[in-house]
C-alpha cells in the first residue's frame, strides 16, 4: 500500500468532465419522539432544512472536495429549484457554463425527511420526489452534444452519472465515448436502474451496483461468485471493457471478459446512510484513472472513500487528507498485526458478526507454502468478509506429520500467511484439531481444500450444529507440500552424487 499513499499524496489537480442528471437534494431535519393524536404517525418537530447537490451534481461536489477542477454538463428547469441548483453549483466553484436551462422540464428534486429520537443519529422517514424522465427535445440534445464537444478535449477524464431522468440519451452517451477515444481520456459510467443496458454498449468502464447488474443480466447476485458471473456476462453481452461492480458491504469486484475477477474487500464501517456512496466510487475512480492509475489501484482508494461516505448523512465531501491518512495507516501496518491470539480472534469474530459480516475459517499446516495454498486461500476469502486462518504449531505438525516436519517454523509460516492480502487474521493453533477455535470463533463458513470431502472435514460437525456452511475449494493440479518435499529430497540426492 506504500506506493498508493505516496502517489495519492503527489497527485495533481485534474480537470474532470461530469455529464448527467442534475438533482437538488433537500433535507428536512427534526426530532421524532412522539406519535400524533390525530393519526398513527410520527410527529416531526422541525429543527432545520438544507439543500445539497445530487445526481451528477453530487459527483461534481465530491470531486471538488478532492481538489479537482470540474466541468458539469446537464439540465435544470426554469424554476426556483433550478435557480437554487445553479447557485449551489456556483458556490462550489464548479464550472457551470454547460449547465443548460430547459424550460420544458422541471428541475429534479428529492426531499428527504429525517428524524431522530433520544439524540441518536437521524434516519430517513420519508422521501418526496419531483422529476421528469422525458428525453429532451432534439434542440436540447444537440446543445448537450455541443457542450461535450467543447469540454471533453480539455478534460483528463469523463464521467457519466445516469440517474435515468432523460439527459443521458444513447446519442449523448455515444458522443462521450467517441470524443474520449479521440482525445485518449478515460471514461466511467454509473448506469441508471430502470433503463436498458444497451445504451452503455461498448463502454470502457461501468460501475453498476448489484441491483443494476442483476437487472441487466438476470442473475440474482447473492454472493461474490454470483457477482463474478454477472460481471463477466455484462462484458460479453454488452461489449463492456471493464465492470467495477459495487457490492455494498462486500466491497468492489473488477471484472473483465474471461479473466479472473479481482475482489476488493471493504473494511467494517458503521453505516449511517448509503446515499452518495456510489457517487463517491465514481468520483474517486475517475480521479485515479485521470492520473494514470490502474483500475485495481483506483478501486482500492474508491473503497476507502466510500467507507467514509456511508458513515455520514447525505452526500458529504471527503478530503484527500482523510483518504491519505487511511492509506498511510495501512502502509505502516506490519503483517505482525494480523497474527493474533485465539482470545483476540474470538472477540474480532463476534464484532464482525454484530456488523453483519460473514466470518470464514480455514486451517492447515501450510508447510512449504506454494501457489496451491494461495489459490485455496483466495477462494476461501471470497466466501465471506473476514478470513481467519489457523496454522498448526510446530509441535502439532510433528504429532500429525512425524519428526521430520515441519520444514518451516511456525512463526515463519504465520508471517507468510499474514502477508497475503486475502487473509485478515492468523492464529497459531496448538491443538491437533481446530475444534477449540471453531467453538470460539463460531465461523459462518468452514473452508477446506480438496481432495477432502465435506463429510471428512475435521470440525464440520461443530459448524453444522449451529447452521454454518462447509465449503470445499478446488485444488491446483501438481502442487502439494508432500510433492515439493519429495522433489527437494531427489534434487539433494542428485546434487550429492555430483559432488561425490
Amino acid at each position: 500500500m506504500r506506493h498508493l499513499a505516496d502517489r495519492w499524496e503527489a497527485m495533481g489537480q485534474s480537470r474532470i468532465c461530469v455529464i448527467g442528471d442534475l438533482i437538488l437534494d433537500r433535507y428536512q431535519w427534526g426530532s421524532a419522539e412522539r406519535i400524533s393524536p390525530e393519526a398513527p404517525v410520527l410527529v416531526l418537530k422541525s429543527l432545520g432544512e438544507e439543500d445539497r447537490l445530487g445526481g451528477a451534481a453530487s459527483v461534481a461536489t465530491l470531486l471538488r472536495g478532492l481538489a479537482c477542477d470540474v466541468t458539469l454538463i446537464g439540465l435544470v428547469g426554469a424554476d426556483q429549484e433550478g435557480h437554487c441548483t445553479s447557485h449551489l453549483i456556483d458556490e462550489l466553484k464548479i464550472d457551470s457554463e454547460f449547465v443548460l436551462v430547459d424550460p420544458n422540464r422541471p428541475t429534479t428534486w428529492k426531499t428527504r425527511i429525517l428524524g431522530s429520537a433520544n439524540r441518536r443519529q437521524p434516519h430517513q422517514l420519508l422521501r418526496i420526489d419531483r422529476e421528469s424522465c422525458a428525453v429532451p427535445d432534439e434542440a436540447t440534445e444537440q446543445a448537450l452534444i455541443g457542450a461535450l464537444t467543447a469540454s471533453i478535449p480539455n478534460a483528463s477524464a469523463a464521467l457519466i452519472s445516469d440517474y435515468g431522468k432523460g439527459v443521458c440519451t444513447p446519442k449523448v452517451i455515444r458522443t462521450v465515448f467517441e470524443l474520449a477515444k479521440q482525445y485518449c481520456i478515460p471514461v466511467a459510467v454509473d448506469p441508471a436502474k430502470r433503463v436498458t443496458f444497451d445504451r452503455y454498449r461498448g463502454a470502457p468502464l461501468v460501475t453498476p451496483n448489484r441491483t443494476e447488474a442483476s437487472a441487466a443480466t438476470g442473475i440474482d447476485i447473492r454472493s461474490v461468485s454470483d457477482a463474478r458471473l454477472a460481471g463477466n456476462q455484462l462484458c460479453l453481452q454488452w461489449g463492456v471493457s471493464t465492470v467495477l461492480l459495487k457490492l455494498d458491504r462486500e466491497g468492489l469486484l473488477i471484472c473483465r471478459a474471461n479473466e479472473p475477477a479481482i475482489h476488493v474487500r471493504t473494511t467494517p464501517r458503521t453505516v449511517c446512510d448509503v446515499t452518495g456512496a456510489g457517487d463517491m466510487i465514481l468520483a474517486v475512480t475517475g480521479l485515479c484513472l485521470a492520473s494514470g492509475w490502474f483500475i485495481s489501484e483506483a478501486a482500492e482508494v474508491a473503497n476507502i472513500a466510500a467507507g467514509f461516505e456511508v458513515e455520514r448523512v447525505g452526500v458529504s465531501q471527503v478530503s484527500r487528507s482523510e483518504i491519505l491518512a487511511v492509506l498511510q495507516s495501512r502502509q505502516s501496518r506490519s503483517t505482525e498485526h494480523k497474527i493474533i491470539s485465539s482470545r483476540t480472534a474470538e472477540d474480532l469474530a463476534a464484532r464482525y458478526r454484530e456488523e453483519g459480516r460473514k466470518v470464514v475459517f480455514t486451517n492447515g499446516c501450510f508447510d512449504l507454502f506454494h501457489a496451491g495454498h494461495v489459490h485455496c486461500l483466495e477462494q476461501a476469502a471470497s466466501c465471506g468478509d473476514a478470513l481467519f486462518v489457523a496454522v498448526n504449531s510446530d509441535e502439532s505438525v510433528r504429532r500429525l506429520k512425524g519428526s521430520g516436519r515441519p520444514i518451516v517454523a511456525e512463526n515463519q509460516r504465520a508471517a507468510i500467511l499474514a502477508a497475503l492480502a486475502c487473509v485478515d487474521h492468523v492464529v497459531v493453533m496448538e491443538g491437533d484439531t481446530p475444534h477449540e477455535l471453531l467453538r470460539a470463533i463460531h465461523p459462518d463458513v468452514l473452508v477446506k481444500g480438496a481432495p477432502y470431502q465435506i463429510n471428512e472435514v475435521v470440525g464440520a460437525e461443530i459448524v453444522r450444529a449451529y447452521g454454518g456452511e462447509i465449503t470445499i475449494t478446488k485444488t491446483t493440479p501438481g502442487l502439494s507440500t508432500t510433492l515439493l518435499e519429495t522433489q527437494i529430497i531427489n534434487q539433494r540426492g542428485v546434487s550429492t552424487l555430483r559432488e561425490d
